[in-house]
């Protein structure tokens, strides 16, 4: 299903991944696919609120919580300078869909990175 928001076609998901070689490009790959299939989630579901919303990114923050075996098989890791841009990215897709109130730690409360 193609992403419909322009905002979310338009941003540079996980940037400051790709940005540094500490990241394996192909392991940034899977995250921002994580990403955009949360996106493809919230356009198909449309959240009605907070609660609804939180569920859908709790779960694919659960993505990224698997995903952290790749990045150790790759002699890479989900640390400060990541964690940091996973959830800045899960910040902006929740105010690109008129959440900006929501709560980047109950966006990504599921997190064991």
């Amino acid at each position: 299903m193609p992403i419909d928001n322009q905002q979310v076609t338009a941003h540079p998901f996980l940037r400051g991944l790709y940005d540094d070689d500490y990241y394996p490009d192909h392991v940034v790959d899977l995250g921002r696919a994580i990403l955009l299939r949360l996106c493809e989630r919230i356009e198909a579901e449309r959240p009605a609120d907070l609660d609804a919303l939180y569920v859908l990114t709790q779960a694919a923050t659960e993505e990224f919580n698997d995903l952290e075996t790749a990045f150790v098989e790759a002699d890479s890791d989900i640390e400060t300078v990541a964690r940091e841009v996973i959830a800045e990215d899960f910040w902006f897709v929740a105010r690109a869909y008129g959440f900006p109130d929501a709560d980047v730690e109950e966006l990504i409360g599921t997190r064991d990175w």
